[in-house]
């Protein structure tokens, strides 16, 4: 036995065929619907078309109906945001600064000067590291 093979069919619609079923359909001769069964067009076809061609009003849409404070909340919530937003980068990049002056600072100071300013260095299990590196950043600042 032979196979068949089976070819698929592309359907290419022209722009006059979908004018004229867009315009039975604004006109109200036929919903869209009773118009794919008749016309035999699946699918969104026929909600696309009317998109393209239509004037919109056969479409259903959506509304979203808020409180007049709704609004004004959300720019406060977004308004909150971009403060937030804004004191992070802030507060990040003096973190940066003084990454970067304590990487210096280790660089440039030697081993028996850090014993003799810090002797501290490094702090024991008790203490704790970030009041070690703020007493250590203060003591910087009068050393140099």
């Amino acid at each position: 036995m032979a196979k068949q093979s089976i070819a698929q069919v592309t359907i290419r619609y022209s722009e006059a065929f979908k004018l004229k079923v867009v315009q039975e359909i604004e006109k109200g001769r036929l919903t869209i619907s009773e118009a794919s069964r008749v016309y035999e067009i699946y699918g969104t076809t026929i909600y696309k078309w009317l998109r393209k061609y239509g004037k919109n009003h056969t479409i259903r849409r959506y509304v979203r109906i808020e409180m007049k404070d709704e609004k004004s909340i959300l720019k406060e919530k977004e308004d909150r945001i971009k403060e937030l937003e804004s004191a992070l980068a802030s507060v990040t990049l003096h973190n940066i600064c003084l990454q970067t002056y304590v990487d210096v600072v280790n660089e440039n100071i030697s081993e028996a000067e850090k014993k003799l300013h810090f002797p501290n260095y490094p702090p024991s299990k008790g203490e704790r590291w970030s009041g070690f590196c703020q007493s250590a950043h203060e003591r910087c600042l009068q050393v140099f």
